[in-house]
């Protein structure tokens, strides 16, 4: 009984890792194919890009599925499981939210690079196993801690790729050419925009996602905060963005200052999602969120 459990586990972790790697070349070919769309943007390559992306979404959207069907668990408990669903939150974040300027596919190359960065990590360097939940996250926390902060995290990715377009193209708004980039002087500010709205929608999530995470940690550790990196680095993630929403309130700081601390905001972010972690372990740091790796 337990031989025939062990290789139908390992039959079907054969598929997810088969499928993975298919959803990895799907996000690698839209981003290829969004850059020839810079080169040559008069060509389809723009729109391929799109329809390579939304494949590889379903796809990894089925994986998402299969593994939750077969731990009966939400799939984020590892960090395999965590970098396959930042992953896929970043790119489904991204089909929704581009319907607001469907003719632009430059934010495309920055999403897949994430994508396909966080997925390579998971494939080559982590164990892809099914475990069950360890006691620590046996909590009614585990559910809401965890779903607010990833959904923060691909909504400021998405903010990220939009407001890092922004800066790269706003010298060349109005010039020959760039209309058929989907950029024009009526447009630009629109992408600013759009990377503000994401942010003001993510940064209640991501506070909800701290506050949800104390309550966790004082059910679990007995006490709310204690200063760990993870932790520490979180609120200096929330203050990051803080700051960039009042920057965006300031007409002076709306053009240039905002953009870049979004774009500092999303590094913080990437620290505080893994960064952090692997230096409490480098450096020998203490803390109570290394278990992930």
């Amino acid at each position: 009984m337990l031989e025939q459990i062990l290789s139908r586990e390992a039959f079907l972790i054969s598929i997810e890792i088969k499928l993975f790697i298919l959803v990895m070349a799907l996000y690698s070919s839209s981003f290829v194919s969004c850059v020839s769309h810079l080169f040559y943007p008069k060509s389809s390559a723009g729109r391929l890009s799109n329809h390579l992306l939304f494949m590889g979404a379903l796809i990894h959207t089925a994986i998402i599925a299969m593994r939750t069907l077969e731990g009966m668990r939400p799939p984020y408990q590892t960090l395999y499981e965590s970098l396959s669903w930042f992953s896929w939150s970043a790119v489904i974040t991204y089909l929704i939210v581009k319907r607001w300027q469907p003719r632009l596919y430059a934010p495309i190359s920055i999403i897949t690079m994430v994508a396909v960065a966080g997925m390579a990590y998971a494939l080559f360097k982590r164990s892809p196993a099914i475990n069950p939940l360890p006691p620590a996250l046996q909590s009614s926390w585990f559910l809401w801690h965890v779903v607010l902060a990833f959904v923060s995290y691909a909504v400021f990715v998405v903010s990220c790729g939009y407001q890092a377009v922004y800066l790269l193209a706003r010298p060349f708004a109005g010039r020959r050419g760039a209309v058929h980039y989907g950029i024009s002087e009526e447009n630009i500010e629109g992408l600013n925009r759009i990377a503000y709205k994401l942010v003001l929608f993510g940064f209640p999530l991501l506070a909800f996602g701290i506050i949800s995470g104390a309550a966790w940690a004082d059910q679990a550790w007995g006490r709310p905060w204690s200063w760990d990196p993870k932790e520490t680095w979180s609120l200096i993630t929330f203050t990051v963005y803080a700051i960039y929403l009042h920057a965006q309130a300031v007409p002076k700081w709306r053009k240039w200052v905002a953009p870049v601390m979004n774009l500092v905001g999303f590094w913080c972010m990437m620290m505080t999602f893994i960064g952090v972690s692997w230096l409490a372990k480098i450096l020998g740091i203490e803390s109570l969120h290394i278990y992930s790796l």
